[in-house]
């Protein structure tokens, strides 16, 4: 085996290389090449601030809530200000802070009901038994599902409830802007996206003909008689990656789905540490996988290999495959450019991806470990065993 010594005279074997950067190359031109644009932003849904005195008495906003209450007032109002006669209903998961007066003390008492949640039985996940709790004051036609710390901007509804009606959709939901404000928010939100409309492209997901159930769990507006033909939120009952398993029993059951971005949507939820974000990605991460180690080993092969070979390649490989190299970088730089402009992030940072997929990558293994060791997931203070 050859050995080449690069710019900073470290030894690379020069066929290795070469031999990788071709199949890299290839799939990264193949992305770049895909009809339906996994990468792009171009599902959107725009708020229509002149609809804010719509009435919304044909939707009920259900919103599961444990210990919230830094952020349950925020969300209340703003989905107060979207029109009149929408009901909301806060589901109150065992909170161990003051959610519950939080909640009450936002809105008027004749628009919201507080539902004291009961102790979370075997087989469920928190916020899929906190919502089947609310499912039972529902009487409207149409159920919004709100996150607690999700605010909407004005007009949001109204586009939703637009987008619902004019294509005929059963089921609309729209992945919130999450805070881009820290370094290293800057540094995994935008890859946090990237990656899942890879795993989950949206416009496939969005067309009635396919299967594939994509759905952003923090907005969604669906029909609540298509949510009760299911079974309603005990047919999905011990669901960890519940919105896309929701959007995929809708489409199961002959339902037609939507999901998009938004500006208007927005999660106040910060993440200014990296052992924050890494949380919130290690509770599902192995079970994107399935739970497979046959999986989560082709995974590792596959990011290390599309996302780094190219730029060991570009510095340390000989001319011709210096360029495969290049071209590989900047298709690479090419698809991730439209999220970070969404997040109106500086341009240099689409040459940040690879790092990022180093650390979900970790985060992926470190959901893994837990797993084997018996935890199928943790959050805020729940532990979901095997």
């Amino acid at each position: 085996m050859r050995l080449s010594r690069g710019p900073f005279g470290v030894a690379w074997p020069q066929e290795a290389l070469q031999g990788a950067i071709l199949p890299v190359a290839a799939a990264w031109a193949c992305l770049g090449l895909l009809p339906w644009r996994p990468w792009s932003t171009r599902e959107r849904l725009e708020p229509d601030p002149a609809a804010n005195h719509l009435d919304l008495g044909s939707v009920t906003a259900l919103l599961p809530a444990r210990n919230e209450a830094a952020t349950i007032s925020r969300t209340l109002k703003a989905l107060a200000a979207q029109g009149a006669g929408l009901q909301m209903v806060v589901i109150d998961d065992q909170s161990t802070d003051e959610t519950a007066g939080y909640a009450r003390a936002a809105v008027p008492a004749e628009r919201l009901t507080v539902i004291q949640g009961e102790p979370l039985p075997p087989g469920w996940s928190g916020k899929l038994w906190a919502l089947h709790q609310g499912l039972t004051r529902v009487q409207s036609p149409l159920v919004l599902l709100l996150d607690a710390d999700i605010e909407l901007l004005p007009g949001t509804l109204a586009a939703l409830l637009r987008k619902l009606e004019t294509e005929k959709r059963d089921l609309v939901s729209v992945m919130a802007e999450l805070s881009a404000r820290s370094d290293w928010e800057k540094l995994l939100v935008p890859a946090f996206v990237y990656f899942f409309k890879l795993l989950y492209p949206f416009a496939l997901g969005n067309r009635p003909g396919t299967k594939l159930g994509v759905a952003a769990g923090g907005c969604i507006l669906l029909r609540t008689d298509r949510l009760r033909t299911l079974g309603g939120f005990a047919a999905l009952r011990g669901a960890l990656i519940d919105d896309c398993t929701l959007a995929k029993e809708v489409k199961r059951s002959g339902g037609s789905t939507w999901v998009g971005l938004s500006h208007a949507v927005k999660s106040r939820r910060s993440y200014g540490r990296l052992a924050e974000f890494w949380r919130m990605v290690d509770r599902t991460a192995f079970t994107q996988l399935g739970y497979s180690s046959f999986l989560l080993a082709g995974t590792t092969v596959a990011m290390l290999a599309l996302f780094w070979v190219p730029w060991a390649a570009l510095i340390f490989a000989r001319r011709r495959t210096r360029l495969l190299g290049l071209a590989a970088v900047g298709i690479m730089a090419a698809t991730y450019t439209p999220v970070i402009r969404f997040y109106r992030l500086a341009w240099w940072r689409v040459f940040a991806l690879s790092g990022a997929s180093f650390l979900y990558l970790l985060m992926t293994w470190s959901s893994a470990w837990r797993y084997w060791h018996g935890q199928r997931s943790e959050w805020k203070g729940r532990v979901y065993g095997r």
